[in-house]
């Protein structure tokens, strides 16, 4: 699924959710008890969405979500179960308990209303690609180049945003399109998130690309229900050590093939 449908779809159901949770159950467990006493922390993770979640040729979970829940986890001194979860159910099993936790959700004002979110251990953001040989370090270095995109969707708006007159946008009907266009020479850059570019770098080594700047940011956090303050923390102190010791930097490396920014 790509990351900016998947987000779009969890917005709105977090917005539909908002005017439930007055009849949602009183009490539960603290969430730390619970894990705690069954040894098993439950989190949600996409399986179609990678280099953060997909199945790998060994038929189990593979992704920068799986080495971060391996993280927490350990954190937790608990063993990690993942429950595959999709953008339209995953609201929905947070706030059934069905998990603990969800990975790879980006905070907004919306979804702030209905859940909490630790402090980001990803980064996700819009980005400019292209062959190394083309040299683009800003959007001024757009004049007279021909960039590819997704007709009305984020990465469009950004992109139209910012560059030059000269340059050229050629617009197609859906990700695929922009990104096959770029692959082709039809455009010599392309405007995706850098999900979607390191998979491309991991796939086509032929064309060369690599990451020009970046254009709009909207980092991951791990999303919890409300109120569970000591899980939070825990969480918030995993994330913490590995930015420090850098072994979330290795994952980012590893899996988005760029290092973690230093503003995360």
């Amino acid at each position: 699924m790509h990351s900016l449908f998947a987000r779009t779809a969890v917005a709105l159901v977090a917005v539909g959710m908002i005017g439930l949770t007055s009849f949602a159950p009183a009490a539960h467990a603290d969430a730390i008890d619970t894990i705690a006493k069954s040894g098993v922390v439950r989190i949600g993770v996409f399986e179609d969405y990678p280099p953060f979640g997909s199945i790998g040729p060994d038929m189990s979970p593979h992704g920068y979500d799986i080495d971060v829940a391996g993280l927490i986890g350990k954190a937790l001194g608990a063993k990690v179960q993942l429950v595959q979860v999709t953008g339209d159910n995953r609201m929905a099993y947070l706030a059934d308990h069905k998990v603990d936790m969800l990975l790879s959700v980006g905070e907004t004002p919306e979804r702030a209303k209905v859940i909490d979110f630790s402090q980001p251990y990803a980064p996700y953001y819009l980005a400019v690609f292209g062959p190394k040989t083309l040299r683009v370090k800003n959007a001024g270095d757009l004049a007279g180049k021909t960039v590819s995109v997704a007709r009305g969707t984020l990465e469009d708006l950004s992109i139209t945003k910012v560059a030059p007159p000269s340059a050229v946008i050629k617009r197609f009907d859906d990700p695929n399109g922009a990104i096959s266009a770029f692959l082709s020479g039809q455009a010599q850059l392309m405007v995706v998130g850098n999900d979607v570019g390191a998979t491309i770098l991991a796939r086509h080594p032929a064309n060369d690309p690599e990451q020009k700047f970046e254009l709009f940011s909207s980092p991951d956090h791990v999303g919890l229900n409300k109120n569970e303050p000591r899980l939070k923390m825990k969480i918030d102190e995993a994330v913490a050590k590995a930015k420090k010791d850098g072994s979330m930097n290795a994952i980012s490396q590893k899996w988005l093939r760029a290092p973690l920014p230093a503003d995360l």
